[in-house]
């Protein structure tokens, strides 16, 4: 886990990887090669995970000096690849996963791609061909931001590292900013909030032979990985289970590999105590104890030290919390923000950022957490609405009715509200009888100004924007729409929070869930494998039966990464919130409609209106904007 730079054509500068020390506090790397295309700069700062002997620092070349190597990731397969690149007369000086990386492209090309287990944004340069091949992991667990102009094109693991390029302009992307204050969603496109920085997606490369590729030119980016076609394979509910378990203790297996002190998150729900269960199953037993990092907030009630006791209990770590409050949130949003580069949906991330802090202040380098099995395993609500209309489709009127019973007990959504989605299907004078008792007030048009208008007319959603990027149907199953969460729009959003909050500490985050063996045999799984009654992940729970204790795989509230966000924006941080919703409207009177911003922030904070995020990302969006100096 490090920080990468690569320039072809701009003038070469050190600062550039000097702006992300914090991602490679253990060192530092810079060569200039020329080219036809203009000087080529490969910028590296290291993190040390792996064989941590100078010897396998980057840029990384062979004794030839041909081929050099600028890497961020781990190989988790790296020593199976290593074995079978010796046998075929490669010779090592290292034991380094980037050495490995390295020899493979070199011997296999691009098809290396298809050997790897693991997670990585590379860069190679041939400095006899002048070629670069650069490329992101399946499902862009780590990042690699670009920016292109006539004069250059950089690509790079942040943003801030392209802000100092000379063609570079601090101007927002309005129809992503549009995305994110009407509904939340980021990083669902190849753009940012700059309009001058995009990402390279996930599963793809790019092939760039500078004898005649220019800067300007278009880059010819090739897809490598898609998603597999969902709900084809045909399995019984203890097969399903068996081979979940099997595909996921081996991913934790390889994400346990360092040579560095190892550690996990543990919110208590049952992604991350599945995770430090296993860990703790093959721990060795002569070492100290795994530590298990857990943000708490005592008398909340998205507090989970309860459920966070009874793994501890259950599995022998040692269990380190952190909180955070209104004073803590309001002191750190500047360095969150610093941290993201780009405005955030929610709190959360500060959650996440302090467990990550305290995670470096008790000396561990790699954390291992849960993201991904929500998308895999249809683990979010927004699930539901595909289950029944699944069962509704096929007349499963005895599961249908278990469905919205389970859920009304456990979860205390009312039949009404269960079913209220489906309520344009009936004959106009009936919907009524489903309008939920508790309905919310009818949304106030805040973004309702000419700007926003133009830039994204009344019908124009974020969901189809970016189905339509990546070639996705829109979803008819539940299926489908855990291919589109996880390639398309919730994943990527949270690889991104991870990433940036975890480098922010110099910490490797690593996510086994996100094995692609298990990512393509989960979306590969018919949906009676993640939802059945009011059972959310369900091969999972059946697959954990003896490694979790019972309070935590039986558990069924879905809490998320929460903070007590309702009761802080509400209280404490009501004069704190209305204040930074006044600063954006000064600072961007164009984006937003003042008097419905106002009505509306009114009557979230007073609790005429139910509790959501968006009076935080309007917050969220003018501080941003002021720190990065941002126009339109």
């Amino acid at each position: 886990m490090c920080g990468l730079f690569l320039s072809v054509g701009f003038e070469p500068s050190r600062k550039h990887i000097d702006a992300v020390a914090h991602r490679g506090p253990d060192g530092e790397g810079w060569r200039v090669f020329e080219s036809p295309a203009g000087p080529v700069a490969l910028g590296h700062r290291r993190l040390s995970i792996i064989d941590l002997d100078p010897r396998a620092a980057q840029p990384m070349t062979r004794e030839t000096g041909r081929y050099w190597l600028v890497f961020n990731g781990e190989i988790y397969n790296y020593i199976e690849l290593r074995r079978e690149l010796q046998s075929a007369g490669v010779r090592f000086r290292t034991e380094a996963d980037s050495e490995v990386l390295l020899e493979a492209v070199i011997h296999w090309g691009p098809a290396a791609l298809d050997r790897m287990v693991g997670m990585f944004a590379f860069a190679i340069w041939d400095d006899t061909e002048k070629t670069l091949l650069i490329a992101r992991d399946r499902v862009g667990i780590k990042p690699l931001v670009m920016h292109a102009s006539d004069d250059g094109i950089a690509f790079a693991s942040e943003i801030k590292q392209l802000i100092p390029l000379p063609t570079f302009r601090r101007r927002i992307n309005l129809q992503r900013a549009h995305d994110f204050l009407s509904s939340g969603v980021t990083d669902h496109m190849p753009d940012t909030m700059f309009a001058d920085a995009t990402n390279l997606g996930p599963g793809r490369f790019v092939r760039l032979d500078l004898k005649s590729w220019r800067p300007g030119q278009p880059l010819p980016v090739e897809t490598y990985w898609l998603p597999p076609r969902p709900g084809r394979e045909r399995f019984s509910e203890g097969e399903a289970a068996d081979r979940f378990r099997d595909l996921f203790l081996d991913s934790i297996r390889l994400h346990m590999r360092s040579d560095v002190k190892v550690g996990s998150c543990l919110s208590g729900g049952l992604d991350s105590s599945s995770i430090v269960c296993a860990q703790a199953k093959s721990w060795p037993k002569d070492i100290e104890p795994l530590n298990a990092v857990s943000a708490v907030f005592p008398g909340s009630p998205v507090d989970e030290s309860a459920f966070i006791r009874d793994v501890v209990a259950a599995s022998g770590v040692r269990s380190i919390t952190t909180t955070v409050s209104p004073d803590t949130l309001a002191a750190d949003t500047d360095a969150v923000l610093r941290a993201q580069d780009e405005p955030y949906g929610s709190t959360s991330i500060h959650a996440q950022y302090h467990v990550f802090r305290t995670a470096r202040e008790a000396g561990i380098k790699v954390m291992l957490d849960g993201q991904g099995a929500d998308e895999l395993l249809g683990g979010y609500h927004g699930c539901f609405f595909y289950h029944y209309r699944r069962l509704i489709r096929h007349l499963e009127l005895s599961e249908l009715i278990r469905t919205l019973r389970e859920r009304k007990a456990w979860h205390g959504i009312s039949y009404r509200r269960q079913l209220w989605p489906f309520a344009g299907r009936l004959p106009a004078p009936l919907r009524p009888l489903l309008r939920p008792e508790d309905g919310a007030p009818p949304p106030l048009p805040i973004l309702d100004t000419a700007l926003m208008n133009r830039i994204s007319p009344p019908g124009r959603d974020a969901l189809s924007s970016a189905l339509a990027h990546e070639g996705l149907p829109a979803p008819r199953t539940l299926g489908d729409y855990c291919v589109i969460l996880t390639r398309a729009t919730n994943l990527p959003m949270l690889l991104r929070y991870e990433d940036r909050n975890s480098m922010a500490h110099g910490i490797e985050a690593r996510v086994p869930f996100l094995d692609h063996r298990l990512i393509e045999f989960c979306l590969e799984l018919g949906d009676q494998h993640k939802i059945t009654g009011g059972d959310t992940k369900r091969v999972l729970r059946r697959a954990m039966a003896g490694l979790l204790p019972e309070s935590v795989r039986q558990r069924r509230d879905k809490l998320g990464f929460a903070t007590p966000e309702e009761t802080w924006f509400r209280g404490p941080l009501k004069p704190q919130i209305e204040a930074g919703v006044e600063a954006t409207l000064k600072l961007y009177p164009e984006l937003l409609n003042a008097s419905a911003v106002r009505q509306h922030t009114a009557e979230m904070l007073s609790g005429a209106r139910p509790f959501d995020f968006s009076v935080w990302r309007i917050h969220v969006f003018g501080q941003w904007g002021r720190m990065f100096g941002m126009t339109y």
